[in-house]
């Protein structure tokens, strides 16, 4: 690149001392110890991350059944097609492998950090530390890793062994071998970034596979919708209440994972059968049940769709709009 070290020291020179008389560029916020802090959460398999707190395997039995369950069944069986997190012990090498907590995840304290960062899927990274660590010990009780006496904190984890834990090892390969290719390459224009993987994300519960209210996602919930289920199409117009329509955005964010797709027998909205008798219950008994949570002869209703940031009106609304799109 350059022929004499002279050249290449001057040319050094004039990059740095330009760089240094452009002074700050202006752009972001200074990161502080609060905001680092508010990021490092991750847990490594050596349990370095986890933090003070204890959990039990009894207080975690009512908060697997409170947040967990509706998705995942009460005994970790798995509801529909989300998935399981009990069982399939000496499946993994069979032609159906089958991977729960108990026949493939490798380690204790990265279990917790999975359900910390990113459970319950309606109100991820809502669980406090405490709650963490009794519904971790819960499922480790339920594939029988550990006694139902078992006490879940930093110290305890690092001593329980994964059933799997000895068939993860470190891969010292290269991660990239080949030499970039740029022949026959797609339109950039034509790729999109998408939150189901194919055979492998339950279908239904993202809007764009919802049968309801098709405009309502467009940004008018009072247009013409197709809603109902294959069985029952409507094409009626429906005009939503102020109630409802402060509902929407409830139900975007915490109710679709479920009543979009019907999962868990969560009555799937606009599904007129589904939800008749439930509408003749009246309005006041739904909310009863959406606000403190129900069990039913289908399913399970986690307290506020395991969602507990959510105001009782936030509930409300959301119980209207999801009525009325289902009449």
């Amino acid at each position: 690149m350059f022929k004499s070290l002279s050249v290449a020291s001057v040319f050094f020179s004039l990059v740095v001392s330009g760089t240094l008389l452009a002074g700050p560029l202006g752009i972001g916020t200074t990161a502080t110890d609060e905001v680092i802090a508010g990021w490092d959460i991750d847990v490594r398999p050596d349990g370095m991350g986890l933090p003070v707190g204890e959990g039990s395997v009894a207080a975690g039995e009512g908060l697997y059944e409170a947040k967990c369950a509706s998705c995942h069944g009460l005994f970790g069986e798995g509801e529909g097609r989300w998935p399981v997190l009990s069982g399939g012990e000496g499946t993994l090498d069979t032609l159906h492998p089958e991977k729960t907590v108990g026949s493939y995840w490798p380690y204790a304290s990265t279990l917790w950090d999975y359900i910390h960062r990113a459970m319950p899927y309606t109100a991820p990274q809502s669980l406090t530390d405490d709650e963490t660590y009794s519904i971790s010990a819960y499922i480790l009780y339920l594939n029988d890793i550990v006694d139902d006496e078992f006490i879940a904190n930093k110290e305890t984890f690092a001593r329980v062994k994964m059933p799997n834990e000895a068939n993860f090892y470190v891969d010292n390969r290269p991660d990239a071998q080949n030499e970039r290719c740029f022949k026959n390459c797609a339109d950039p224009k034509l790729f999109e970034i998408v939150t189901t993987i194919n055979g492998v994300t339950p279908t239904g519960h993202f809007k764009e596979d919802s049968g309801v209210a098709a405009n309502h996602y467009e940004g008018n919930p009072s247009a013409a919708s197709e809603v109902g289920t294959s069985n029952e199409i409507s094409t009626t117009k429906i005009v939503f209440s102020d109630t409802a329509v402060l509902g929407e955005g409830v139900y975007d964010k915490a109710c679709q994972a479920c009543h979009s797709s019907g999962i868990a027998g969560a009555p799937k909205t606009g599904d007129k059968t589904a939800w008749v008798s439930r509408i003749e219950q009246g309005m006041d008994i739904l909310n009863v049940h959406a606000i403190n949570g129900y069990q039913g002869e289908d399913g399970v209703m986690p307290a506020k769709g395991g969602n507990m940031s959510l105001s009782n009106d936030d509930v409300i609304n959301a119980v209207a709009f999801m009525v009325e799109s289902s009449r």
